[in-house]
């Protein structure tokens, strides 16, 4: 598979690999990591599907995010995908826990509520990062009108017109596109605020899925306040 040809309009560099890779391992450890008695050898195989996806996808792209072919593309999304909708399950299956716990297993199941939390938000960062503007391949190598409907508006996709130095971080001036670590900070403070407070919905499918996302952390935080307040109580 022959790498891109980034647009001769594009002065951005491509993305790199690396920290979204460091990511999805530290979901799939946070999987792995679950203890037994709330999650069995069921959570070793979201590890190791997550693996059978990510390693192609390393191999194709193992420094710079230069290649894309279909079934690249529709291995990055089913991954990302995959992990946000086994994470909802096992949100459920919390939830349920959660509700009908004795206070003996209770220390198991608060540990297992921040590892899935944690995983919430790095599992739709991923969902994010690969779905906005047909993903971070086409983000940084196609010219920009070429791009699909942005999903998310982002600060920086309007501060062309503010001060100088704020201009010059701006998507027009610096021909600026969001990276990983954008995604992965509006997923952390949507999980955090239970709502978009950096980067604005646009797409009715990012509003569902933000929606989804805030509804889930919301009932975490809430079970664990409730939870740790039953066994101080």
């Amino acid at each position: 598979m022959e790498p891109m040809q980034q647009h001769p309009s594009r002065s951005a560099p491509s993305e790199h690999r690396w920290p979204v890779v460091i990511a999805l391992l530290v979901t799939l450890g946070l999987y792995a990591a679950l203890p037994s008695a709330f999650l069995g050898v069921e959570r070793f195989a979201v590890v190791v599907i997550g693996l059978a996806l990510l390693v192609p996808l390393v191999i194709v792209n193992p420094h710079r995010l230069t290649r894309q072919s279909p079934w690249s593309r529709a291995l990055a999304v089913t991954l990302a995908v995959g992990l946000v909708a086994a994470n909802q399950l096992t949100l459920v299956l919390l939830i349920v826990q959660l509700l009908n716990a004795h206070s003996q297993d209770a220390p198991g199941l608060l540990r297992a509520a921040l590892q899935v939390w944690v995983a919430n938000v790095i599992g739709f960062a991923a969902l994010y990062w690969e779905l906005d503007r047909g993903g971070p391949v086409l983000r940084t190598m196609a010219a920009r009108d070429e791009l699909p409907p942005a999903d998310f508006r982002f600060p920086q996709d309007e501060d062309d017109d503010a001060v100088a130095e704020v201009a010059a971080r701006s998507s027009v001036v610096r021909d600026w596109t969001p990276r990983f670590v954008d995604y992965l900070y509006s997923s952390l403070s949507n999980s955090m605020a239970f709502s978009a407070t950096d980067a604005m919905p646009l797409s009715p499918r990012f509003k569902l899925l933000m929606g989804l996302q805030a509804f889930g952390c919301f009932l975490i935080l809430a079970l664990v306040i409730a939870r740790s307040v039953n066994i101080l109580g």
